[in-house]
């Protein structure tokens, strides 16, 4: 049954903003867990993704060469790989590989359910209650088509409840399949649907536009704006007025001359959007997620006032009991269970988008719908002048060193170094650089394009040395940074050598606890053998003071 357990706290406005700001840190579609287990190569090339499963276990994504891949728990089957086994390794669906998705959704079990840009529709995963539609009760270990009764259809929306499965056809039919216990299938009784069946009753003769399920009930938004539910109400959530089960489509009387736009479900509450940008809420509420400021179910339509902005979007997961909405003017709002709180009205977030919402405070991490990543072809202004270093077609100023040309720009150098500010005139082309080498001079031109350093650490004593000469003392932090990554008992004497050089204090201390740490190896290396003669003095003095040298 879908009915809730209050929680036992109300929100903590602190505890809420500060969970706001370190979800902000989070990157792009690395917010949701599951993608830590990809590399950032994989990560760029995904175009479609859904989270789903139900700790946010599994996942589904499409690259940009339409390859489909899965990763996670693969709970029964629900990944389609063939077989029942976990994979932290993302493993391609070649069945559905060139097919271009069009809508996702899943179940509890979990099932998943696909549409593609065609029309067709997929189905595989958990199947006890047949929500497959393939007629059998047996899960489905690849995705494999459903056709009964939808040859010649062209699927343009689908939609899960836990154990039953819903599509739109392109010219406003609703098929629907699986479990049926309390009517949420349509037929006008209780038992389960094997095949896709169209749903009928009140909508014989009407254009659907939009459907929804949430656990165990459907929606469904006709062309007149009209809203029609059934299935399971002991929340309230069909907004009939009433907790009783409805087996057949019912049309929702309170929103009378009010024109529903969308419609979503979680687990046992239900959003609409008018075309006035209007919400309205209604259903199961102990935590909040009809967003009315209190925890009391509504069995009517009920007033969301968000702010005063006109609402575009509402999104709302039958996995979970969180409410997100996004304005006009790009505001963000969310209420409902966000991390274990009860949040009772909307709380504008600092996200950009609905999504992020699911992401960082749904219990579970998952989707509420397949998210679609565009690339990002903007670059910030750091990452246009990290792609103009050494650019031969846009540079007025090259370095000459050791025989090879670094390309770079006057008017950058002059803004980022004090020492280019007073050594460079206009009809500067080319300057010959004689005092460093090649991987040095390079590395410290690529510095002011990208504030950043790459250089082995015996090459980052050369910068240490050029960034000691032009005074440039974050650089000098850098460069012993560097350094201190890479020491090793071979160089360690090297390093320490260039730290007293360098007055370098910090990593010249550093160096020496190294060297007294792991003081047998390194007197054995060539670099003690040639240490110079006062280093050598005034480390032993220095490491006997220590107590190095005691038995």
């Amino acid at each position: 049954m879908e009915d809730e357990t209050p929680p036992s706290q109300e929100v903590s406005a602190k505890v809420l903003e500060a969970t706001l700001l370190s979800a902000l840190k989070m990157l792009d579609i690395g917010k949701w867990p599951i993608f830590s287990l990809c590399s950032q190569e994989e990560l760029k090339l995904i175009r479609q993704a859904c989270v789903f499963g139900n700790a946010g276990n599994e996942v589904l994504y499409a690259t940009e060469n339409d390859e489909v891949f899965v990763l996670g728990m693969n709970c029964s089957g629900c990944l389609g790989t063939g077989d029942i086994q976990s994979t932290i390794e993302p493993k391609r669906l070649d069945s559905l590989c060139g097919k271009k998705i069009a809508c996702l959704s899943y179940g509890s079990g979990p099932h998943v359910v696909l549409a593609t840009e065609e029309g067709e529709v997929y189905t595989w995963g958990h199947n006890a209650y047949s929500q497959l539609g393939n007629g059998t009760t047996n899960h489905g270990l690849v995705p494999c088509q459903v056709s009964t009764n939808l040859v010649n259809k062209k699927v343009v929306e689908v939609a899960c409840g836990s154990h039953h499965s819903m599509v739109l056809t392109s010219d406003g039919e609703v098929y629907t399949w699986g479990y049926n216990n309390s009517g949420q299938v349509g037929s006008g009784s209780t038992a389960n649907q094997p095949i896709p069946r169209r749903v009928t009753s009140c909508l014989q003769n009407k254009i659907v536009v939009n459907i929804a399920c949430g656990q165990m009930c459907s929606m469904a938004v006709v062309e007149n704006g009209e809203v029609y539910v059934w299935g399971y109400n002991g929340n309230g959530q069909l907004g009939l007025g009433s907790s009783g089960n409805q087996p057949t489509p019912c049309r929702i009387a309170a929103l009378q001359g009010i024109r529903v736009q969308r419609v979503a479900c979680g687990c046992a509450h239900t959003l609409v959007l008018t075309d006035e940008g209007h919400v309205y809420a209604w259903g199961a509420n102990s935590y909040g997620q009809l967003g009315t400021g209190n925890k009391s179910n509504q069995s009517y339509p009920a007033t969301v006032v968000v702010n005063k902005d006109r609402i575009i979007e509402i999104a709302a997961c039958h996995s979970a009991h969180t409410s997100a909405a996004k304005t006009q003017s790009g505001q963000v709002y969310m209420w409902g269970q966000c991390r274990g709180q009860s949040v009772v009205l909307p709380h504008l977030t600092h996200f950009s988008c609905t999504d992020d919402v699911f992401a960082c405070f749904a219990t579970p991490a998952v989707m509420w719908r397949l998210l679609s990543v565009e690339p990002d072809d903007h670059l910030t202004v750091a990452q246009s002048l990290k792609k103009e270093f050494d650019n031969p077609e846009t540079a007025d100023l090259k370095f000459l060193v050791d025989g090879k040309y670094i390309h770079v720009h006057k008017v950058l150098l002059k803004i980022r170094c004090e020492h280019f500010r007073s050594i460079l005139n206009n009809d500067d082309e080319i300057i010959e650089m004689s005092e460093f080498s090649y991987p040095v001079y390079r590395a410290f031109l690529e510095y002011l394009y990208t504030d950043s350093i790459r250089l082995p650490p015996e090459d980052a004593i050369g910068l240490l040395d050029l960034a000691t000469l032009y005074r440039e003392n974050r650089l000098k932090k850098l460069c012993q940074q560097t350094i201190k990554q890479g020491i090793c008992e071979e160089n360690a004497i090297a390093l320490l050598s260039a730290a007293v050089k360098y007055e370098a204090q910090d990593l010249e201390e550093f160096c020496f606890r190294f060297c007294i740490n792991h003081l047998t190896v390194v007197t054995q290396t060539q670099g003690f053998a040639e240490m110079d003669h006062d280093l050598l003095k005034n480390f032993i003095s220095k490491a006997s003071r220590v107590g190095a040298f005691r038995n």
